[in-house]
């Protein structure tokens, strides 16, 4: 069984938007695991590729356990926050010396990329669902983020 990075990525978004806690994935040349909402010992994600030449080597990358992401300030309740459909490093622009997607008091249309997350080496732009003016931009560039957890704050438009 064969597993690209498109397959792989829709898998994810798959697992993140049902109630799964556990699961795992077994092929030729690869073996995924994917938990979460356990204990803090385990690790939330586990990916262990082998390379596909005959010859054995050690697994090509293994995701460390991290600590929970930081608490979101309380939402106010006339603003709509954006969320990380997954794990990844949240980048506000396309690369290190343009300028951001978008700063506090942008104007925002559905469909807008409006950040980058980082996945496995995939830069995934991330766009609007809603068009408003963004509020708060509640994570530094360059950090790493987790599932759901809070990018920024919209007032809708």
């Amino acid at each position: 069984m064969q597993l690209d990075h498109d397959q792989l990525r829709q898998l994810l978004a798959l697992l993140g938007e049902s109630d799964i806690q556990e699961f795992s994935l077994e092929g030729d040349d690869f073996r995924l695991e994917v938990r979460r909402n356990l204990p803090a010992a385990a690790a939330p994600v586990t990916v262990l590729q082998a390379p596909v030449a005959a010859q054995p080597a050690p697994p090509a990358a293994a995701a460390a356990p991290s600590a929970p992401p930081p608490p979101a300030p309380a939402a106010r309740s006339d603003l709509q926050t954006i969320s990380a459909p997954m794990v990844g490093t949240f980048y506000r622009s396309p690369s290190p010396g343009d300028p951001p997607f978008v700063d506090v008091g942008s104007r925002i249309t559905p469909g807008q990329a409006i950040c980058i997350l980082e996945a496995m080496k995939l830069m995934n732009e991330l766009e609007a669902e809603i068009g408003g003016e963004v509020v708060e931009i509640l994570v530094e560039n360059g950090t790493p983020v987790e599932f759901g957890q809070a990018l920024m704050r919209i007032r809708p438009a």
